[in-house]
């Protein structure tokens, strides 16, 4: 069952700003663990110090291997290094029956 982590973290825009190329190279990395589809942390261009987190993995059991793994403590490390003002995560799971793959037509409308 696929499993979506959805939400927004907020920073102060200055700390914002410097958190992400901080976790890059261990974005990355978190990649290449077994079940990872998607997993990127960006920022919003509307709201300062907002921070979209969005995860995808294949299973359960790969979201538990991850959250027990390395990459989860340290990400946690560097996020720690900064003032989180608040959060708002959220975890679905999908059933896969259901799901649906959408595309964006590649040409503007007319």
């Amino acid at each position: 069952m696929t499993v979506l982590i959805n939400g927004t973290v907020n920073f102060k825009p200055e700390d914002a700003i410097k958190v992400l190329p901080e976790t890059a190279q261990l974005m990355a990395e978190t990649r290449l663990q077994k079940g990872c589809r998607h997993y990127v942390w960006s920022l919003d261009p509307a709201i300062p110090g907002r921070v979209y987190v969005h995860e995808n993995w294949e299973s359960v059991e790969d979201l538990r291997a991850h959250l027990a793994s390395h990459f989860y403590s340290d990400m946690l490390a560097i996020l720690y290094n900064y003032e989180i003002l608040s959060t708002d995560i959220l975890k679905y799971s999908i059933d896969p029956v259901s799901y649906t793959h959408l595309t964006l037509p590649t040409t503007p409308y007319v």
